[in-house]
């Protein structure tokens, strides 16, 4: 890639590495900001859940805005919401005010994040370059949640207001090497139209010509949706409270699970709807959204019970866990540098299963942790984890977007983050309702051997989804062994067999990747 292509991705990943050390800062923070607020236990709780609720609730949405009303458009505009927010948060006086604030943040992220990510996967040749691109990208997202620990720590020290100052720094910074950097674009095609729940693309008679649409935006299908999955999202989270209050959250649930079926009902009938049901058979698309999730959400809930494990009972101060929790890091070392050349000669199917393996591994090696394990007890987990982390997720981003046309790479990354909040939500609310039941005894808040008790049985819930998670992606493996017809050359390496593969699902739609019917894809060439 030349120096204009490097820079460009910079910014896109800046965008990522954002996100992740917003959500790392405040989780260090929350303490300190309840302690100085006099936030009671569930204002405090919503502060951090607002954020994952507007996340979660139109990452669809914001995914589909991408392709049909501009990427670069919705990049700009929703970045700079994000900037607005995040200092809004850092002038709060009120628990309501930050809840609010947080929830916008999180909103805004939805609509940012696949715009990001589907401007990396049209600017970048589908292949080498564009799985570079993204394995960067991965990379980066995961030392943002590392690195964000750390400065979190450090920033909450000098005042956690800084906590939401810092981003808007570095927001500020991302947003004017945007402007310069990424091409202004043509408005999108409009998507398929075919029978039967639009389930192919629309014929592009004019590459690089975007046609005008007759029809108005999907307004049922987005509303739906998006009280879909805020729904949803709510009874997620609601998920951590155990059989307190269990009506809400299976009414929630049926509500959202309702809502889902009248979305599915809308798509099916409407001539431009916001998801076209058929990109759910493209590819390895939908198996890759469910191993985001179930991968996504056993990290996330493996780290949050390591660290009340840290705090709560081995009373390490944030700072200290923060630090500790550094190693975890890695992935955004090897990501960018081992992953690419381990995808290049097994394919990316093989190294997802080994980031799942590695993973099963890494949270069965902690199962029987002990009240006094010392910090070298510790790494070979931490070190393991951050590995497969570098190994999966990476790839996952790949097999999530491959082989969809061109003019659904927002929506192709949209349901990718969809998956993945959900994936967080779910692997930290289970983790919590199986910690609260099994310490719910009389005697688990004075016993410091009934909460290791509750932490090692809340460790279960990531190392099962995990387990799953390894055999769902044994099923790419599967796929992708079919034998070569007679007379047609073998492929040199495991990359180009996916790539064939790739090219061959994006066949009806290949006019539109041609680098001349990309604006950004010839500014960097």
């Amino acid at each position: 890639m030349g120096t204009r292509a490097w820079a460009l991705l910079l910014v896109l990943c800046g965008t990522i590495f954002l996100e992740g050390i917003d959500v790392a800062m405040l989780a260090v923070a929350i303490p300190s900001i309840r302690s100085d607020l006099d936030l009671p236990t569930d204002t405090a709780a919503w502060v951090m859940s607002a954020y994952v609720l507007g996340y979660a609730g139109f990452t669809l949405l914001g995914g589909r805005a991408a392709d049909l009303l501009g990427r670069r458009r919705m990049f700009l505009t929703w970045l700079t919401v994000f900037l607005a927010f995040s200092g809004l948060g850092g002038f709060a006086t009120e628990g309501w005010t930050l809840i609010v604030a947080r929830f916008v943040t999180g909103v805004s992220a939805a609509f940012m994040t696949p715009a990001a990510l589907s401007l990396i996967t049209t600017s970048y040749e589908e292949g080498e370059q564009r799985n570079k691109a993204l394995l960067v990208f991965a990379g980066t997202a995961a030392g943002g949640f590392s690195l964000g620990l750390v400065i979190g720590g450090l920033l909450t020290q000098l005042g956690w207001r800084w906590v939401f100052f810092a981003p808007v720094l570095l927001a500020g910074a991302l947003l004017v090497a945007a402007i310069r950097l990424i091409p202004a674009q043509p408005r999108a095609e409009e998507p398929g139209n075919g029978e039967s729940g639009n389930d192919e693309p629309a014929n592009e008679k004019s590459p690089g010509r975007p046609r005008r649409r007759t029809e108005g935006f999907d307004i049922l299908g987005a509303t739906t949706a998006a009280a879909a999955m805020l729904l949803a999202a709510y009874a997620v989270i609601r998920l951590e409270h155990g059989l307190d209050g269990w009506q809400l959250t299976a009414g929630a649930a049926a509500a959202a699970t309702t809502l889902l079926v009248v979305f599915v009902a809308v798509e099916r009938r409407t001539p431009t709807p916001l998801v076209r049901l058929g990109i759910l058979r493209t590819g390895s698309v939908v198996r890759a959204d469910l191993g985001a999730l179930l991968f996504v959400g056993a990290f996330f809930g493996f780290q949050f019970v390591l660290t009340l494990y840290l705090q709560e009972l081995r009373g390490w101060s944030s700072l200290q866990t923060a630090i500790a929790l550094v190693v975890l890091g890695c992935d955004a070392i090897l990501a960018p540098t081992l992953t690419p050349r381990l995808v290049t000669r097994f394919g990316h199917a093989k190294v997802i299963l080994g980031g799942f393996v590695l993973a099963v591994v890494a949270y069965g090696l902690f199962l029987p942790v002990g009240m006094d394990w010392s910090y070298a007890a510790m790494f070979p987990t931490l070190i393991i984890a951050g590995t497969a982390f570098a190994l999966a997720y990476g790839p996952l981003t790949i097999a999530a977007t491959e082989g969809v046309a061109e003019s659904e790479q927002g929506l192709a990354s949209g349901l990718l983050h969809t998956f993945t909040q959900f994936g967080s939500a779910i692997g930290i609310s289970a983790v919590t309702a199986v910690y609260g039941l099994v310490s719910s005894g009389a005697s688990a808040g004075s016993d410091p051997d009934a909460t290791l008790s509750a932490f090692r049985a809340a460790l279960i819930v990531p190392v099962a989804m995990v387990t799953l998670g390894a055999l769902l992606s044994s099923f790419g493996l599967r796929s992708r062994t079919k034998p070569p017809t007679a007379g047609a050359p073998a492929a040199p390496t495991a990359a180009a067999a996916t790539a064939t593969v790739a090219v061959a699902a994006a066949a009806p739609t290949a006019a539109v990747t041609d680098a001349s019917a990309n604006p950004t894809r010839k500014a960097l060439s």
